[in-house]
């Protein structure tokens, strides 16, 4: 299946959660606060064990940007690390450049963070990293190029850095365009309205 490009406005309201995580996305689902479609105001019946599973899953999906295969790649391979699995996995979803991106504020949304990797703005340790799903360590400095930083875009969502709340996890150094991936993120460091146990009772049924 490929990348959903649709209104994220639209899937947002049929998850009930931010995927976007912007302000604006935030205010329509407070306008909103039901499913897209003319049957969305309806009161449904009580959802099946599936059914709370798969939605949970799809809205953790849905707000990495990430499709099926890649998505359950990546918790089988949290399956086999060592500790808490539902925490390594949002872990591995944390460490992916496109997050990492838009976690420093260098872009407004992931979206928009994946179209800023794939057109060759973001750099990693000084070089080149054109791959969204690139896998950020511990220490790893992440940059703008020189050449993006006078882009319209970039200028904006660095002034709007100015009144955001920095991940605790991140060091930034907004005059110079960088910033660092300085640990792993904790559970509770993710405000993720999420419950990552029905995601792996999803992929263990």
């Amino acid at each position: 299946m490929g990348r959903f490009r649709g209104s994220i406005t639209k899937q947002s309201r049929r998850e009930g959660i931010n995927l976007a995580e912007t302000e604006k996305v935030q205010k329509y689902l407070d306008k909103r606060p039901y499913a897209p479609g003319q049957h969305g105001q309806r009161r449904k019946g009580r959802p099946s064990d599936y059914s709370v599973r798969l939605r949970e899953k799809q809205k953790l999906s849905r707000l990495y940007g990430m499709g099926e295969k890649q998505f359950r790649n990546l918790f089988e391979e949290a399956s086999n690390v060592p500790g808490v699995t539902g925490t390594v996995f949002l872990q591995l979803l944390e460490r992916r450049l496109d997050n990492v991106v838009f976690r420093m504020g260098f872009a407004s949304t992931r979206r928009q963070a994946r179209q800023f990797v794939g057109h060759g703005h973001i750099f990693v340790n000084g070089k080149k990293v054109d791959i969204a799903s690139y896998r950020v360590k511990i220490g790893d400095q992440v940059s703008i190029g020189e050449k993006s930083r006078q882009m319209g875009f970039i200028l904006e969502n660095m002034e709007a850095l100015k009144r955001r709340r920095v991940s605790p996890w991140i060091e930034m150094n907004p005059e110079t365009f960088t910033g660092v991936f300085s640990r792993l993120p904790a559970r509770e460091d993710l405000a993720l309205p999420i419950n990552e146990n029905f995601i792996i009772e999803y992929y263990s049924r």
